[in-house]
């Protein structure tokens, strides 16, 4: 496992992957090899998504004291995954990143707390795997509107679902972060 950091304490993980006559075998966490990386990490939920290509799922995150960290990756297809940093102290507030996550380069985001995080399916039936540090809470499960962070998404007509429609812009988001 390769930990890069690569955004104001976000980092991207290159999960350790092997291939032989029967398949490939990837290693999607490991305590450890984390906590040596600087990411102290406790496992609390875990669920997927399958995704149609040119979907966009985002931007998502949850409010204190209910907010978390995730480990996301894409064990098939293929998604342009997306984070924006919300903490008010950080010297890339309101900046996003973005990252290619793929069953072929078997890369990982570690998304710390404070962070919406979203993405766009590139592929049809893209599936993304979150490992989340707190369990769901609906009362605290909210975002910001995709449209607002100032990222070409390049797509003509996305598939979005009309909650992450209703989200505010991020200029008008007054972050707890």
């Amino acid at each position: 496992m390769i930990v890069t950091e690569i955004f104001s304490s976000a980092k991207l993980i290159t999960l350790p992957k092997s291939t032989d006559a029967r398949g490939t075998f990837v290693k999607a966490f490991h305590e450890s090899t984390l906590k040596e990386n600087g990411i102290n990490f406790t496992l609390r939920e875990s669920y997927f998504s399958f995704s149609k290509k040119d979907v966009i799922r985002g931007m998502h995150f949850q409010l204190p004291p209910y907010h978390h960290s995730k480990i996301v990756f894409c064990p098939q297809g293929v998604i342009l995954d997306v984070i924006v940093d919300l903490r008010k102290d950080s010297p890339t507030f309101r900046q996003f990143f973005t990252q290619e996550l793929s069953g072929e380069n078997h890369k990982a985001f570690y998304i710390p707390e404070g962070f919406a995080h979203g993405f766009k399916a590139l592929t049809d039936e893209a599936l993304t795997y979150y490992l989340v540090s707190t369990e769901y809470n609906k009362s605290s499960d909210t975002g910001i509107r995709y449209d607002s962070i100032g990222f070409d998404w390049d797509v003509k007509d996305p598939i979005l679902s009309a909650r992450d429609l209703s989200f505010v812009g991020l200029g008008e988001f007054l972050s707890p972060f």
